[in-house]
């Protein structure tokens, strides 16, 4: 294929050299003379091992050229990918200034062209500037309109400093963001040669990802270091910990605790998270990310209450109080703090747990209720029908819980759902999802 791409510095760079080892011919666009030039020579414009030796070799077979003219890179290609850089304002927002000036000469070189163009952007951008920023930017120099005349698409890339060329031939995942079919045709078969999971999502989505891949990272490390300088402190090699930690794919390295929805609770996590914040203020070690994940945990519930409290209601209906499906356990449930909350502000609840019976709880879970909740033998109801037939809000705190019975909620009811209960709903009408 032909492919033309905007931007030589490190993704554009890493980008074309593995673009033109698997065989296509790709032409380099920079307006910097200072990163041209040295790929016309067959030299890297930055430091990334093995980057050097691909380039000189496409460069002495024809397939890989460098140029500054766009409009020539556009005439001469089929699809473009948009790698310019997306630096940081002082309020922390990203500059778009060059993603959309790349995109008005693209624009302006497709409007002389009598083939479909596919424009694929590959800038780390946030979710909606595609669709806000490239696309108008692309439709008004040309005239003409995406995913029709042209095709748009967004394609993040995972490449780490260091290990770029390892990265682009064996990513995690590769994920294709595209609005038509012929552009989505190309990149795969582009990506045809790498045997590694493929997603296909809208533009918006796969801008999201690409964010929310970097978050999780960056959030790895401040836990490693911050867990780190606690167990040092203890005398532990928090090395040992964490390799452990790791052999553990199961639960630790895996997909457990990353579905979206309520807040966490239980007899352990928030147990053993303050202690473990407390342990740090007697060390004097500061945890600022363990305390914000309290904090956060919080925010959750109060976002609970206040979607419950937007709907103007004051009759709810609760399915699920344990803090977890099958288990009685009350100890620390959100779902019990939701329930106390809106108790204590004079809303009439009904609340429905198969499992929770008040003559069968003991011990601390039985001191737990009657510290928190002392009323709950008025509010639990035997069965969920009258709990969905007398309720004008219903909050669906376990799935299990639930049990198919979402079909018999009444259409004018509005369903604050905290577990996605159903995959294929997304917030509309009255049916709310926590973060969905």
């Amino acid at each position: 294929m032909k492919i033309s791409i905007f931007g030589a510095g490190y993704v554009g760079a890493v980008s074309a050299a593995c673009l033109v080892k698997e065989g296509h011919h790709v032409t380099a666009v920079d307006p910097d003379p200072n990163k041209i030039g040295p790929l016309m020579a067959g030299k890297s414009p930055i430091i990334e091992p093995g980057l050097e030796e691909i380039i000189r070799d496409g460069v002495a077979s024809g397939r890989l050229t460098a140029t500054q003219d766009a409009a020539a890179a556009i005439a001469a290609t089929d699809l473009s990918l948009i790698c310019v850089g997306t630096p940081s304002l002082p309020d922390g927002n990203l500059n778009t200034e060059y993603l959309k000036r790349v995109a008005e000469d693209i624009g302006a070189a497709i409007k002389l062209k009598n083939t479909f163009h596919s424009v694929v952007v590959r800038s780390t951008c946030l979710p909606g500037t595609t669709e806000g920023i490239v696309i108008p930017a692309l439709e008004a120099a040309s005239g003409m309109k995406a995913s029709e005349d042209f095709g748009i698409a967004y394609l993040p890339e995972f490449l780490r400093e260091s290990t770029a060329i390892k990265d682009y031939y064996d990513p995690g995942v590769i994920v294709f963001g595209a609005s038509d079919k012929f552009t989505l045709d190309r990149l795969e078969a582009i990506h045809a040669p790498i045997n590694r999971p493929k997603f296909v999502v809208d533009i918006k989505t796969a801008e999201g990802i690409k964010y929310t891949n970097n978050a999780w990272h960056a959030l790895k490390i401040s836990f490693s270091n911050e867990i780190g300088n606690i167990l040092s402190k203890a005398g532990i090699d928090s090395h040992v910990a964490l390799d452990i930690l790791c052999a553990d794919d199961r639960l630790n390295i895996s997909k457990a605790y990353l579905t979206p929805g309520f807040a966490f609770g239980g007899s352990c996590l928030p147990k053993d998270l303050r202690a473990l914040i407390s342990m740090s203020r007697r060390q004097g070690t500061p945890a600022p990310l363990l305390e914000a994940t309290l904090s956060a945990n919080e925010v959750q519930i109060n976002r609970a209450y206040s979607l419950i409290a937007n709907q103007g209601s004051r009759k709810v209906g609760i399915v699920g109080l344990s803090f977890k499906p099958d288990t009685d356990d009350l100890r620390e449930s959100p779902l019990v703090e939701l329930a106390e909350r809106l108790y204590g502000r004079g809303y009439q609840i009904k609340i429905f747990d198969p499992n929770i019976r008040m003559n069968r709880l003991t011990g601390a879970n039985a001191s737990f209720v009657s510290a928190r909740l002392p009323h709950l033998a008025e509010l639990l109801n035997e069965d969920i029908e009258s709990v969905l037939s007398d309720s004008d809000v219903i909050v669906v705190g376990n799935r299990a819980e639930m049990n198919g019975s979402l079909k018999r909620v009444k259409p004018e009811t509005h369903i604050i759902d905290l577990v996605r209960v159903d995959k294929t709903l997304r917030s509309e009408g009255n049916y709310h999802g926590i973060c969905w």
